[in-house]
């Protein structure tokens, strides 16, 4: 049975927080999709609310504290990303963007991402394509073709709720789709790994 490993990142500020709770449904639902094909799933869940300050540390010092060097490790080493933010002035939040600021430069290439976002009314929907697509396509990632958008009526457990459930089941099978024809992650990159050996080294062969 393969492993795979999903990190969802939530930048959710409240708590209770639809932002989470909509992070927490779409990974259910990427989770059910992998199991279904024979897949052993570990979520791992970042909430940014709890590394709010140790992301301006990273920015302001370049080193992140332990906590946060864990939740980057996390991001870098899954094999898929679920990423959900709540939508502020028409965009992702700010501790939302300054996380992925911080998350090292590559990591997500060629990694599927499953976007997702909160906000006060439906009209901020269009912010997912204006806004946090091109982010994670400039992070060279591969963005599933559906995001998942919830506005407070999306909840309110009518055809809206179901359309929303709806929205999440198939974006969930397009994670684990793309999740399932890669290899499987072999975790975040070892910065002090050699990338040459030492007989290339003393013969003054260095592939760089």
């Amino acid at each position: 049975m393969t492993r795979r490993t999903l990190a969802v990142v939530s930048a959710g500020l409240s708590q209770p927080s639809s932002t989470r709770l909509l992070a927490d449904q779409l990974a259910a639902a990427a989770r059910d999709e992998l199991v279904r094909r024979g897949a052993e799933v570990e979520i791992n869940t970042v909430d940014l609310r709890e590394h709010a300050h140790d992301v301006v540390n990273h920015l302001l010092t370049g080193f992140p504290p332990a906590a946060l060097r864990a939740a980057l490790d996390t991001v870098a080493g899954a094999d898929g990303l679920i990423a959900v933010t709540p939508i502020f002035n028409a965009s992702y939040s700010g501790l939302f963007k300054s996380f992925f600021d911080v998350v090292e430069k590559e990591a997500l290439a060629d990694r599927p991402v499953l976007i997702g976002a909160t906000g006060g009314t439906a009209r901020h929907s269009l912010a997912l394509e204006h806004a946090v697509r091109p982010m994670f396509t400039y992070l060279r990632a591969v963005v599933l073709p559906t995001a998942v958008f919830a506005a407070p009526e999306d909840w309110a457990g009518d055809g809206a709720d179901r359309a929303l459930r709806s929205r999440i089941r198939r974006a969930g099978i397009e994670l684990a789709e793309q999740v399932d024809r890669r290899p499987a992650a072999t975790g975040p990159a070892d910065p002090f790994a050699l990338t040459t050996s030492f007989e290339d080294l003393l013969a003054g062969r260095d592939p760089a």
